[in-house]
């Protein structure tokens, strides 16, 4: 298993509890990639340098996580058709 680190962006109109189940529903769609989380980091709400899709803000989550080469495949694919997923990136950490 390799370690990765992910992060999103997600609508900053969220509401706190949209945004928590929108939180919980990434974290299990990377759990069941058979990746283990190590470290989930809410950055918060930060201003965009240019806008995004009309979006001039976003809420940052950064997670750390254990997982084969291409077992993250699946959450790229859902988070983008996830309408509340701004963008996302993910990046091997040696």
């Amino acid at each position: 298993m390799k370690k990765y680190e992910i992060m999103y962006i997600l609508r900053a109109n969220l509401e706190d509890n949209a945004r928590k189940e929108e939180i919980e529903k990434l974290a299990k769609i990377i759990e069941g990639c058979n990746a283990k989380i190590l470290e989930s980091k809410e950055i918060g709400i930060k201003d965009f340098a240019y806008d995004i899709h009309g979006e001039k803000k976003g809420y940052y989550v950064d997670l750390t996580v254990n997982a084969e080469p291409g077992a993250l495949n699946e959450f790229v694919r859902l988070a983008k058709l996830d309408k509340n997923v701004i963008r996302h990136l993910i990046i091997v950490v040696d």
